[in-house]
């Protein structure tokens, strides 16, 4: 088990170092921190309510699902958090400094990668033909976290599935 650890952790490193490597581009330093942004959930309302306004019954199953997806989603985020109490890489490893302030202490899983994949998922289900541009942002929220020193790739992968799992408990409770 130790072995399989290491190894992961090794993988880790060697991402985040990859990933958080890239700055210095211009153009990924200005749209890195914006794109972790609208992880930060102001925009998820604004979506329900658009969803709504411009098409009800997609907005009411829409917003009836991302109720029920965030009731399972946040208290299984923020027991992940406090039973694994993971450092951030910007905390521990020399050399990676974050370039946002994290919301909280801890790195896994993601929440911001969480929270955009469950949006993704509710999106996609909702209007199929928008799923690539959905799950393309989700994608970029996660690595904007990698990049920015605050994720390891392995803290990405958690709330990709975390969030996307609960995405699906949320559809089928709307259902």
């Amino acid at each position: 088990m130790r072995t399989i650890v290491n190894s992961i952790t090794r993988w880790d490193i060697l991402w985040l170092s990859a990933i958080f490597g890239l700055h210095g581009r211009r153009l990924v330093d200005f749209l890195m921190p914006r794109i972790s942004w609208t992880g930060n959930g102001y925009c998820y309302p604004m979506l329900a309510a658009l969803l709504l306004a411009v098409d009800p019954a997609v907005g009411r199953v829409f917003l009836t699902a991302a109720v029920a997806a965030f009731s399972i989603e946040l208290p299984v985020y923020k027991l992940i958090k406090q039973s694994v109490k993971r450092d951030r890489p910007c905390e521990i490893l020399p050399g990676v400094e974050g370039r946002v302030k994290p919301s909280d202490q801890f790195s896994f899983p993601s929440g911001h990668t969480a929270a955009a994949f469950l949006v993704a998922t509710l999106l996609g289900n909702a209007y199929p033909y928008l799923f690539p541009i959905a799950g393309a942002w989700a994608l970029a929220v996660g690595f904007s976290r990698i990049y920015l020193g605050v994720h390891y790739p392995t803290d990405v992968v958690a709330g990709m599935l975390l969030g996307a799992l609960c995405a699906l408990f949320g559809i089928a409770a709307a259902s």
